[in-house]
């Protein structure tokens, strides 16, 4: 925390925030910060006029407290739902949530899991905050568990509008399962305000190989004349995507990591460049990374300060966070001595 030097990004603050405040008063604050606690303003912001600039400021009634930003990426380090309420309604383009599944994996020492019922409880608030900020056109995409995406779609179902039932499914990797059927997928769910919403879904630019066209040759001949197949198609709703594995480039340390081509058919098929993403579970930022490269804003949130370091250190926002220098570390997996850990600087 600190004093902010520049008086102009206080005032231009100032007219964003939801507390009514007189501007005359500030002339008797030497600083402002420390003369009312309540509005502390985190050294860690680069520039509000930054955000101003690139509009993502608009998306919030009152800004977080720990957050850094460049005109087109936001990362906040807070509680999701804390976070989301911050932010106005109607105005995020596309949302993906990706939130801990419940099944008991360790986030750096905080244990996924808790009652059943609480945490589909839990799921509800955050998924009815999403759809509070989310435009009248726009997507929510949303992850959990096999067990748990039931009564989140029933819930979905009976509130907003479910769009596709997506399941993502990859090769499996590591222990192999004997005794029973291996888990090699994942469930999506689509949804957005009603069935009256006109979305967008930008076909074109997600087109896959077709291989009935394309890999076979073959001849459709109930046209008129006989033609070949297409050998593009729009995917359908069983995506076959590997996961992210240790030797990829974009791999990070974290416990359930979801891979940048995932994002990027999410992305590029539900948005616009220009338009702001939402992350609602930052993890290892994948999201904002992907939209950054696809043009697009984002925002992300993150509750685990060592995740939120991360965020960092790969969408280029800091070298360093609290005097720490900021490097990508992939922690050694197993107990063979040999595979030592890997420190790098990107």
């Amino acid at each position: 925390m600190g004093s902010i030097n520049n008086y102009s990004v206080v005032l231009d603050f100032l007219s964003f925030f939801p507390y009514e405040i007189n501007r005359s008063d500030m002339c008797k604050f030497q600083y402002f910060s420390f003369q009312i606690p309540q509005l502390f303003i985190p050294c860690i912001v680069l520039n509000l006029s930054i955000l101003r600039e690139a509009k993502m400021i608009e998306s919030f009634s009152k800004m977080p407290k720990i957050f850094e930003a460049t005109k087109s990426t936001m990362i906040v380090l807070d509680d999701v739902v804390s976070a989301l309420k911050q932010i106005k309604d109607s105005s995020i383009d596309l949302i993906f949530s990706d939130p801990p599944y419940n099944i008991g994996k360790d986030f750096n020492g905080i244990k996924d899991k808790k009652d059943n019922e609480a945490y589909i409880a839990w799921c509800k608030v955050w998924i009815d905050q999403c759809m509070r900020i989310l435009k009248p056109n726009g997507t929510m995409y949303f992850m959990t568990a096999t067990q748990f995406m039931p009564f989140l779609d029933v819930f979905a179902q009976g509130k907003y509008h479910v769009l596709s039932r997506i399941v993502w499914t990859y090769d499996s990797s590591g222990v192999q399962a004997k005794g029973n059927f291996g888990s090699l997928y994942e469930p999506i769910l689509r949804i957005t305000h009603s069935k009256k919403t006109k979305v967008t879904f930008n076909a074109e630019d997600i087109l896959v190989e077709a291989k009935t066209g394309a890999v076979r040759g073959l001849i459709d001949y109930r046209k008129d004349p006989p033609r070949p197949y297409n050998t593009k198609k729009v995917p359908g709703n069983v995506w076959e995507i590997p996961r992210v594995r240790f030797k990829m480039d974009e791999y990070e340390s974290h416990p359930s990591q979801k891979p940048e081509a995932l994002l990027e058919r999410i992305i590029l098929a539900s948005s616009n460049e220009g338009e702001i993403v939402l992350d609602p579970f930052g993890g290892t930022f994948s999201t904002s990374a992907t939209a950054q490269r696809l043009n697009r804003k984002s925002i992300s949130i993150e509750l685990n300060e060592d995740f939120y370091k991360i965020g960092l250190r790969r969408l280029g926002l800091k070298e360093t966070f609290n005097g720490e220098k900021l490097v990508k570390e992939k922690p050694r997996k197993t107990n063979n001595k040999s595979k030592m850990p890997i420190v790098t600087g990107k």
